[in-house]
């Protein structure tokens, strides 16, 4: 065995997965969680003894992967992503699947001639975009079905991604269709770049973020995140050929049972209010998983149903939708001019020495991640203004606070990051897989609406309380 090769803890029980767990799951197999506790050890020594290790002010994300090796014998392997205090590798990790930082390399000589021509200039950017060309194809990622391809291959069938800066200079249509900067860096791949090259079988992945907390991002340490969606989706598909995996992005879930759980809170010939379970999709989205609309068909027998507004498919809650499309739009100026009150019911943990007042209100605009979807962050150039009021309706003994949110705006995923950010409450929602951690379900609960009759234009309010 080499020095990258680690024997899993002695604490590890029960058995090896069956297949490997989805790399987009953020609740990692037994024997991934206890080898990733084992690392998180190491780096917190390792920076007891560099005080001037970046973790101290910028963390970074690490991952492991448990292997089974030819010898037939359980190994685990770990690295971090990109570069870790200026070094491309460090000692017990595993390598980086092309060392791009050799000073006499061909990648570093050309960076250092269009480092040293005018700025700016047609040929130096025509230039930088070849050079970057050139790096991507000396990404060859391996595949468990034995079909070895470059990025710039893995990338070409992929719909453009695209940074802030470009996403808003006007000039979407110009992006080239090429992999994120830093694709390949990422711990998911170098982990079962390595694994394949030393035909060592994938068994279970865990990423998780160590050192300083990213505010933007809501990267904190002691959870574990699932690979991203931009730079690791379409490589991960190609390096998993040939391995059974649990290839969905949400644990799969019971469709029947969910089915049972909808609730019709009421009904006229024009709408339909129901209450959607947590764990059920409001409208169609996903292989194989059922949607409020298509249970409330079934259920009344109806040709359409149209939810007007959304509800994460891990919040419960009422939903109103409507039963014409000439409707929709009628309901849809009245979210859009905010003329509908909404209330929400939520459980949230508060970080250690965060106090949270008995009401308020927080403002931070949000931005969808380019190369995270559908994650959101904190961003203050680009984000779009969100606004959301709160009140205490609880605390409970171990900390935990009960509160009542109001949004005033209706940003993708508003309440849970104004919720867990340091400049909103600092306390993630109870449950929240994306910006705190696992349990049971999100306890974030739509507990009440107002609005008025799109035909009627009689005052309707609806108000369910949550199972907490």
């Amino acid at each position: 065995m080499s020095g990258t090769d680690h024997i899993l803890p002695n604490s590890i029980s029960g058995s090896a997965p069956k297949r490997m767990p989805s790399p987009y799951s953020t609740t990692p197999h037994p024997w991934a969680r206890i080898a990733a506790e084992e690392v998180v050890g190491e780096m917190h020594a390792y920076m007891r003894e560099h005080p001037e290790s970046e973790l101290h002010w910028q963390g970074k994300m690490f991952g492991v992967l448990v292997v089974e090796t030819k010898e037939k014998e359980y190994r685990y392997l770990k690295a971090f992503s990109s570069v870790l205090d200026g070094k491309h590798e460090m000692a017990g990790f595993v390598p980086p699947v092309f060392d791009f930082t050799d000073p006499n390399g061909y990648f570093r000589q050309q960076e250092a001639i269009i480092s040293s021509m005018k700025d700016p200039s047609e040929e130096r950017k025509q230039k930088s975009r070849l050079l970057q060309r050139w790096l991507f194809s000396q990404y060859r990622m391996l595949s468990a079905s034995g079909e070895p391809k470059n990025l710039l291959e893995v990338f070409r069938a992929e719909k453009p991604i695209l940074s802030e800066e470009v996403y808003f200079s006007g000039e979407r249509s110009k992006a080239e269709n090429l992999p994120p900067a830093g694709s390949g860096e990422c711990c998911a791949p170098k982990l079962l770049q390595y694994a394949l090259k030393n035909q060592y079988k994938p068994l279970a992945l865990a990423e998780f973020w160590i050192g300083a907390p990213d505010a933007r991002e809501l990267r904190q340490e002691g959870y574990f995140y699932g690979a991203c969606m931009g730079k690791c989706r379409p490589i991960l598909r190609h390096m998993l050929l040939g391995i059974e995996t649990d290839d969905t992005i949400e644990e799969q879930l019971n469709n029947e049972e969910l089915k049972k759980k909808v609730r019709v809170l009421y009904e006229d010939d024009y709408l339909l209010v129901a209450l959607k379970p947590a764990g059920l999709l409001t409208v169609p989205g996903k292989r194989d998983m059922i949607d409020l609309e298509r249970c409330l068909q079934e259920l009344r027998g109806l040709e359409y149903v149209k939810a007007v507004h959304r509800l994460d498919q891990d919040t419960s809650g009422i939903v109103v939708c409507v039963k014409e499309a000439s409707l929709y739009s009628v309901l849809q100026k009245q979210f859009s001019s905010r003329k509908v009150v909404k209330r929400y019911e939520a459980v949230v943990c508060p970080q250690a020495g965060c106090t949270i007042m008995d009401k308020g209100t927080i403002s931070l605009p949000l931005l969808l991640n380019p190369l995270d979807r559908p994650r959101q962050m904190v961003d203050y150039r680009y984000g779009k203004p969100a606004e959301t009021r709160y009140e205490v309706r609880k605390r409970l003994p171990n900390g935990w606070v009960c509160l009542n949110l109001y949004p005033m705006t209706g940003r993708t995923h508003q309440l849970r990051v104004h919720c867990a950010h340091p400049d909103g409450l600092n306390a993630p929602i109870k449950g929240d897989r994306l910006y705190g951690k696992p349990d049971s379900r999100l306890f974030l609960h739509a507990a009440e609406i107002r609005f008025s009759h799109p035909v009627t234009g009689s005052s309707l309010k609806f108000s369910v309380h949550s199972e907490w």
